[in-house]
């Protein structure tokens, strides 16, 4: 079992109840009711996805923390580095967003790697992705 998957879906589990504001007698009430255990240290990756599926039916909403920093680049490109910034953050995007883009565009891992022609590229890329987004793209 991984360890690692296995804590943080129980220190998700742990967020949800804060956030839905269970008191702990109606939490272990609620884990009982779902895998007939009143522990998550007692449960296996399978009741603890049912859980997490509960407490999502219940009202909880998973919020990410941040979109991640924005990575260090030459000064020449800060301007095109702002403008994929601010592109990702209209669209509620993570950097990796734009790491992905120009590993699968150009094969590099990372934005801030990009030649400036490239980088273009990227700002098209996402431009075109947020007017998709807006139902300006026709397709035509």
């Amino acid at each position: 079992m991984n360890q690692p998957t296995r804590n943080a879906l129980i220190g998700k589990i742990k967020i949800a109840q804060k956030q839905l504001d269970m008191a702990d007698d109606a939490y272990r009430a609620m884990l009982v009711r779902v895998t007939g255990k009143d522990s998550c240290a007692k449960m296996g990756m399978p009741e603890l996805e049912k859980v997490a599926e509960e407490m999502k039916r219940m009202g909880f909403v998973p919020i990410a923390k941040n979109h991640g920093t924005r990575p260090r680049r030459r000064s020449s490109a800060d301007a095109m580095m702002r403008k994929i910034e601010a592109l990702l953050a209209s669209m509620a995007l993570h950097w990796n967003y734009a790491h992905a883009l120009a590993k699968r565009m150009y094969g590099v891992a990372r934005v801030e790697w990009l030649t400036d022609e490239h980088m273009r590229g990227v700002i098209a890329a996402l431009t075109k992705k947020q007017q998709k987004l807006k139902g300006e793209g026709n397709g035509a």
